[in-house]
């Protein structure tokens, strides 16, 4: 199976070196695409230092201003299918995202599973250094989203995501509409109505310990509406 971390990046120098040689450090053949918004802070620079050693492994794709994560994540599968990739994982490059847990969300691509979300809430709460509200602002959300949608997934906003190639392949990646972290939402939701099949793997997310978070309200607050048309939309494959 060829396999590809996506790590979109905005003014991620603190980190960016350490997730992609953690992710390196895993056993199996890891490739990494770094998609970062013109961060002002040196991130692309950092990768393209990196990228003498890792050659083979470490791609760059640089875009001119924060454009928004979903729109990074669809440039993202669009290269992976182009460059013939099998499974692709979504993944933050704050370390918020273990890469240690790699193996068992690509594990339940190879077990038979369509899409494997790293779930926060598949196992009660497992998530370490939230403020309270946030946490109860991302559960509750997800609980919305099942009421919703009758979508029985327990953590529909989860960015830790493996998806198949048949998935990418058959979602229109063209006629997603959500930009922010309701691209979340509406991706695992495409998938469940298109048929697919999902796995939730239960993983322990730990909050930022350097750079900034990206996360605000509005976000959020994307998300609530975006559902709600969600819920009256057709979801189509690819013609």
């Amino acid at each position: 199976m060829k396999k590809l971390v996506i790590i979109p990046t905005y003014n991620e120098i603190e980190n960016i070196e350490k997730i992609s040689r953690a992710v390196f450090a895993l056993p199996g053949d890891f490739h990494i695409l770094v998609i970062d918004d013109g961060s002002p802070d040196g991130t692309a620079d950092a990768v393209k230092g990196l990228q003498g050693e890792f050659s083979d492994r470490l791609f760059l794709l640089q875009r001119s201003g924060k454009l928004g994560l979903g729109t990074a994540y669809l440039t993202g599968f669009r290269w992976a299918l182009e460059h013939g990739y099998d499974a692709v994982c979504e993944m933050d490059a704050d370390f918020s995202h273990s890469p240690s847990d790699l193996p068992r969300l690509f594990g339940a691509i190879e077990g038979g599973a369509d899409l494997a979300i790293g779930s926060r809430y598949c196992d009660g709460v497992s998530v370490v250094n939230w403020p309270i509200g946030r946490i109860l602002m991302s559960y509750f959300a997800s609980v919305y989203v099942r009421t919703v949608l009758g979508f029985k997934i327990y953590d529909s906003t989860a960015g830790f995501v493996c998806y198949s190639r048949k998935v990418l392949e058959t979602i229109d990646l063209d006629a997603v509409q959500m930009k922010g972290y309701g691209f979340q939402i509406e991706m695992k939701y495409s998938a469940h109505k298109l048929g697919f099949k999902i796995a939730e793997v239960p993983v322990i997310f730990i909050n930022r310990k350097e750079g900034t978070s990206k996360m605000s309200g509005s976000i959020f607050g994307e998300a609530f509406w975006g559902v709600l048309k969600l819920r009256f939309r057709t979801i189509r494959p690819k013609a």
